[in-house]
């Protein structure tokens, strides 16, 4: 890993970490990132080792991980087994989360592939708009249900 030494304000660390200045900033609050160190005028400073971390976690989000797999992932030694096991684990996981929001998506374009088959254009109205006003007036006819599950990320 990179060496601390070199400083640079919050947006060439953003520049070059390709993480926006106002992510850096959210990432620090949220603990992912160490609050940058203030030079005499109070700006914030951050070095190579903050830019490295900065990349690996917008790599890490990248692949949609939330915010508290990525922690995991930033507190694990590179060279322990027992972090290497729960590495792992976290992946392990997130490809479940992963594999399971991939059915929703197809569950999710087989019905806006029907949505769509419902008109081709040549009526005298859309009957895609009249499907989903049928379909909004149906949701708001049926009984409360539990809340959807809270997405990933």
């Amino acid at each position: 890993m990179p060496d601390n030494t070199a400083h640079h304000r919050i947006g060439e660390a953003a520049r070059l970490s390709g993480v926006g200045a106002a992510n850096i900033r959210y990432y620090e609050k949220e603990g992912l990132l160490a609050p940058g160190g203030r030079g005499s005028n109070s700006y914030r400073l951050y070095g190579a080792a903050d830019v490295h971390r900065l990349r690996f976690i917008r790599l890490c989000r990248a692949m949609d991980m939330s915010l508290d797999e990525v922690r995991t992932l930033l507190q694990l030694d590179l060279s322990s087994k027992a972090d290497c096991d729960a590495a792992s684990e976290t992946l392990d996981s997130h490809l479940e989360h992963v594999r399971t929001r991939l059915q929703e998506l197809h569950a999710l374009e087989q019905d806006l592939r029907a949505l769509r088959d419902r008109c081709d254009g040549s009526g005298g109205h859309c009957r895609i708009i009249e499907a989903l006003h049928a379909q909004a007036d149906a949701q708001t006819a049926a009984p409360a249900r539990t809340p959807a599950p809270k997405r990933h990320v």
